[in-house]
């Protein structure tokens, strides 16, 4: 998944990079201009424009973050397709991202959806896998409350003497 999503990142940077100068824009459609147009401009910050200027630290952020994913990810059981593929879209994007931050000193965007940032596949591909990763947390912290409210439920049923076993009072005896 990482690598697919940095070819598909790199290669659309390609296309905007050698058909499009920098700040020109082109809408594939024009009728839908005002909501989505491809617009050639650069980012020196985060995913959407964020702590712009920070791109240097960016490098090694992602360096950092990918090698902490390759490592979690040959740890992780087997059966965890859903949370392998968040964080190989993760990774992917961070690894497209940086390779720009390497190679032309900034990150080329180019996807602009009207009031939105403008944004790249590398972008996408992050918030991608991050909002699969937080349903994923989601759905496991569901999941735990309601084991933990069904081991409460079965430890105060164990408390409690069921009618079936019981001991009935005894009377008293009676002195005559």
């Amino acid at each position: 998944v990482a690598m697919d999503s940095i070819g598909l990142d790199q290669y659309t940077k390609y296309l905007v990079e050698s058909n499009l100068d920098l700040f020109e824009v082109y809408a594939p459609i024009p009728s839908l201009e005002s909501v989505f147009r491809i617009f050639h401009i650069y980012n020196t910050g985060a995913t959407f424009g964020l702590f712009s200027g920070g791109g240097t630290i960016f490098r090694y952020v992602a360096i950092l973050v990918s090698l902490g994913i390759i490592y979690y990810n040959f740890v992780l059981p087997g059966n965890q397709r859903l949370l392998r593929l968040a964080l190989g879209l993760q990774m992917g994007g961070a690894l497209g991202n940086m390779i720009d931050r390497f190679r032309i000193g900034h990150v080329t965007d180019f996807i602009d959806i009207g009031p939105w940032y403008i944004f790249n596949l590398a972008d996408l591909s992050i918030v991608s896998g991050a909002v699969i990763l937080g349903l994923l947390v989601f759905q496991e912290s569901r999941e735990l409350k309601a084991r933990h409210k069904a081991a409460e439920a079965k430890e105060s049923h164990l408390e409690e003497p069921s009618l079936e076993t019981a001991v009935p009072p005894q009377p008293e005896p009676t002195h005559e």
